[in-house]
């Protein structure tokens, strides 16, 4: 199997592949790449040299491209052997480029398909790197510090629980490719997952074999119009079937990675295990069986034949098994870095080493000291058993992610038309290959394939899968459908509108994956401490060598201590690498990353998306939480109550002209006028029901609503317009007695007792006169006070703020039972609310819709945006809650909470360990009890510690959402 990556150079359908370049690899590219404005005009060649033996050669082939003339960047790879310069066209050449590295001592050679010239900048691309081999803290510090050097890099985040990294980088700077060789250079496995770059796919395609095969399929491409479905559909049917595509799936591919990492580090386990278990038996059991102690004694040459099986076997642990630990340790030294690879080479070595040279002491001299072989063989076994563990453990914290995944079906049933629109037949396809106003058809019992509306049939959807949203909703024509939730009865034929990235499922998706790679700041503890941590411990060990050895020499303690290990060099040895095989970084570095993955994966199940682990940590200290009114506590479905007339007009006149005032208002009350002068005017006139006036209702409202001119929005008063050259106000009381109207004793009194009883009066004046007033009510969520009351035995202090009047405002905070009110508080003005009331300190959360309440989102602590439904991508909230309920309010507080309640425990746990673990190892107890710790045991107690702190973040997977009955301390009976 192949994979082919392609880009369209000209925008969409319809345009034809200007190029397509075939590589070695069978990758096909195609699109110039970009450049910086200062760099537009300029030329890049990739140049192959050979010769380079060392990073001195990089400098020196640096250096000579870089005093060439005209030559504006030069950037060379010692592990790729190529140089990546760009230069002036003008003013050099390909062959001067050439000539400047033979000059230097190299040979070269300009890789063709490789010259590109630059045109104008592109925007910051945002690239997903597979970062294998990071097991610590220290790794994810060194690889972020060797990304963030790199020129054009803007930003880069490494996760460890993921082994993923997220970069931000200028294309024409620095290439992918480049950046992958920055982190394999760094000492780690590196691949691209998937790029933000627009127009490219990559495809797996079957049936490449031969070089004619790749010409085949070049000359397809060359004709194809762009689209992917039609990319697909034409390699299939040129090729006559022999050669088939699919679209590759970034994370499947993750998948596929995680596996491949389980199924290598298994194979090395398998390995020293199999080697490690004779190691064992001459060491334990064979000295009771006579027949074999026997010839396991007997000489080959100056060594017993024992001990010549024992040091075969554990070299090839040592350096074939161990390699991996060996590369890993020189990569970060290289880079100025320690980890726990450094750790346990230095361990294994330092026991390796002595053994081999007792043996050879022994074999020329005829004293014979103990061996201690199996020792590294057991601890490389044992530190591979708990990174194999580890893997298989942090392949479950993502498991939200991968269940996420697996909601978008495989296929999609699409209807095919004719020339004429009408529907022809039906195809089955691959649902990434649906296209936007593509007319799809939806079985009972399958899932939707994409976002989309429905244009025939009626069913209802199951959404809790998506939105956690636990009663199936009703569909019918116009109602929007999510792809990836399952279809339960009818039979729907829906239009898709959005497809790939763009679907709700897929936004879902970025935002927990971008949520666990994110940084809680309590992570800063761990990456400072793993920064530290090897070279405290490598000291301890020295110290820990030094202070038996001299004891010992000097006769501090007695010769009995150190018999059975002959003398005090080795007793001492013995100590000290128990020291550094058993300290663990890896604990640290994972406690809290592993926990906010799990966390994050947990919330999207409940519908609760968080968008970071700072959002995560600062909610767990949420103090206040500050509700919107409409919308929030009310379910923002207004109806009108009540209109009363106070002058001579008709109410039908009435209703019209306020009306055709609020029918150029986007406000929730306009609306509920509108429908409610609509239902006055019309309801039961009409020849059919209410699917008949919702079909007419545009049509029929532009019938009979007056013209309006000079229509302007008064944020928290309400509106102001012309009709029949007169001036109409229709807003709150502040509104009309800024315009000098009187208001009636007899409306002011009809419109407090509307307040009183929770109403909303909209005053109307016309003409500089006081008309009549509309009473309208919004009904709170059922939930809404048993909430209030849940925070209250939570510890958090719930606020009212409202644009409303303050006989409204408190009559519904009476209601719901909030104590703290503000009412007729200008939109702008919430967010001075939660600024003062963020000076003592104390952490504000902000609960609204995330639309009209973005600046009291983006000013508070955590905005929590409600309801957010299909809009999830709503920049000013830290969480995003799809459903419209405000029980998630509490599930989100309580979920932080627990989450670093957990992340505290992990910390204890890890550090705990080590502070208890290496001053046993360094044999403070053995004075007092004989307690040694043998080094192999020690290795068992590092590999099982990172495993034990995973495991610990795993138990969040069984986080249930809080009753509120349990919330209020409420017993039913």
């Amino acid at each position: 199997m192949a994979h082919l990556q392609l880009t369209a150079l000209a925008g969409g359908a319809g345009d034809e592949m200007e190029e397509v370049a075939l590589l070695g690899s069978y990758d096909v590219e195609a699109g110039p790449v970009a450049a910086s404005d200062e760099e537009a005009g300029m030329r890049r060649v990739q140049v192959r040299v050979a010769g380079m033996t060392c990073s001195a050669c990089t400098g020196a082939v640096e250096a000579a491209l870089s005093a060439r003339r005209g030559v504006r960047r030069a950037a060379v790879s010692l592990l790729q052997n190529r140089a990546h310069v760009v230069f002036d066209p003008a003013l050099a050449k390909d062959e001067d480029i050439v000539e400047a590295i033979e000059d230097a001592g190299f040979e070269a050679e300009i890789l063709p398909d490789s010259t590109v010239s630059q045109p104008k900048s592109q925007k910051t691309l945002s690239g997903q790197f597979r970062i294998g081999g990071m097991t610590c803290a220290a790794c994810v510090n060194s690889v972020e510090g060797i990304l963030k050097k790199l020129p054009g890099v803007k930003r880069a985040v490494v996760a460890l629980a993921t082994s993923l990294g997220e970069v931000e980088y200028d294309p024409s700077a620095i290439s992918k490719d480049e950046i992958v060789q920055a982190i394999e250079d760094a000492g780690f496995d590196a691949a691209l997952l998937q790029s933000s770059e627009q127009d490219k796919v990559l495809l797996s395609v079957t049936g490449l074999h031969t070089e004619g095969d790749v010409d085949v399929l070049h000359d397809i491409l060359k004709k194809i119009e762009v689209g992917l479905r039609q990319i697909v559909d034409t390699i299939e049917m040129e090729s006559n079937d022999r050669l088939k595509a699919h679209v590759q799936n970034p994370y499947l591919q993750a998948a596929s990675n995680d596996a491949q990492e389980a199924s290598k580090t298994l194979h090395l386990l398998l390995s020293s295990l199999l080697l490690s278990i004779p190691v064992f038996f001459i060491r334990m059991v064979c000295p009771h069986i006579p027949l074999i102690s026997s010839f396991l004694v007997m000489h080959f040459g100056p060594f017993c034949i024992g001990d010549l099986l024992k040091w075969i076997l554990v070299s090839m642990i040592q350096f074939v098994v161990g390699k991996r630990f060996y590369i890993a340790a020189y990569r970060a030294l290289r880079h100025g870095s320690t980890n726990m690879d450094v750790l346990v080479v230095i361990g294994t070595t330092a026991s390796y080493v002595y053994s081999v040279c007792a043996l050879l002491y022994g074999a020329f001299t005829g004293f014979h000291p103990p061996i201690y072989f199996e020792t590294s063989a057991m601890i490389i076994t044992f530190v591979l058993f708990g990174k194999y563990l580890e893997v298989l453990a942090k392949g479950k914290t993502s498991d939200a992610i991968k269940k996420l995944v697996e909601l978008a079906p495989a296929t999609a049933l699409l209807l095919l038309k004719d020339k004429e629109g009408k529907y022809s037949g039906e195809k089955e396809i691959d649902a990434s290959l649906v296209q936007p106003g593509d007319t799809l058809k939806v079985l009972p019992g399958s899932k939707v394939p994409a976002d989309g509306v429905v244009i025939w049939g009626t069913s209802h959807v199951n959404e809790s899968m998506v939105t956690g949203e636990s009663v199936p909703i009703s569909k019918e024509v116009s109602s929007p459908v999510i792809g990836g939730t399952m279809n339960l009865h009818g039979v729907l034929h829906i239009q898709a509108t959005k497809v790939g990235s763009g679907t709700v499922l897929s936004q879902i998706i970025s935002l927990v994956e971008t949520a666990q790679m994110s940084k809680a700041p309590i992570q800063k503890f761990a990456d400072y401490v793993a920064s530290i941590f090897v070279p405290i411990v490598i000291t301890l060990s020295l110290l820990t060598f030094l202070a038996w050895f001299l004891c010992g020499w000097l006769g501090a303690y007695p010769n009995s201590w150190s018999a059975e290990s002959s003398n005090c060099f080795v007793f001492s040895l013995m100590f000290s690498i128990s020291v550094v095989v058993i300290a663990c970084p890896c604990a640290l570095g994972l406690a809290t990353p592993t926990a906010v993955m799990v966390a994050t994966g947990v919330g999207a199940n409940h519908g609760v998306l968080v968008k970071g682990g700072d959002a995560l940590e600062r909610a767990q200290n949420v103090k206040y939480v500050i509700f919107d009114k409409t919308g929030t506590l009310t379910q923002g479905k207004a109806t009108v109550t009540t209109a009363k007339i106070f002058s001579g007009m008709d109410l039908g006149d009435f209703l019209t002209l306020v009306a055709s005032a609020e029918a150029s208002s986007e406000h929730p009350l306009a609306k509920a006028i509108l429908d409610y002068a609509f239902h006055f005017h019309f309801f039961g006139k009409l020849p059919s029901a209410k699917d008949s006036i919702k079909k007419r209702k545009e049509e029929i409202l532009s019938q009979w609503l007056l013209e309006v001119t000079d229509f302007s929005a008064l944020p928290g008063k309400g509106i102001q317009c012309w009709i029949n050259g007169k001036k109409i106000l229709v807003g709150n009381r502040a509104l009309i007695t800024e315009n000098g109207v009187n208001i009636p004793d007899e409306a002011e009194h009809f419109l407090v007792d509307m307040e009183l009883s929770a109403k909303t009066g909209i005053l109307v004046a016309y003409d500089g006169g006081f008309i009549g007033l509309i009473g309208i009510t919004d009904p709170l969520k059922r939930e809404a006070a048993v909430v209030v009351q849940g925070l209250k035995k939570m510890g958090v202090h719930p606020v009212m703020v409202t644009g409303d009047n303050w006989r409204t405002a408190q009559a519904v905070a009476k209601e719901v039972g909030i104590d703290d009110v503000r009412a007729e508080i200008m939109p702008a003005g919430k967010a001075d609310v939660i600024r003062s009331l963020q000076k003592d300190g104390s952490v504000v959360a902000m609960v609204g819709d995330g639309i009209n309440d973005s600046p009291a989102l983006a000013a508070a602590d955590v905005g929590m945006a409600i309801g957010a439904g299909t809009d999830i991508a709503i920049e000013a909230a830290d969480y995003v809650l799809l459903r419209n309920n405000l029980e998630d309010v509490i599930t989100a507080i309580d979920l932080s909470r627990k989450t670093f309640s957990r992340i505290r425990w992990n910390y204890f746990f890890a550090m705990a360990y080590n502070v208890v673990t290496i001053p046993v190892a360094a044999g403070v107890l053995f004075p007092f009890t004989g307690l040694q710790m043998p080094p192999w045991l020690a290795g068992a107690c590092m590999a099982f510690s990172s495993v034990s702190v995973v495991c610990s973040s795993l138990l969040l997977r069984r986080y249930r959402k809080p009753r509120l009955t349990t919330v209020l301390q409420i017993t039913v009976e």
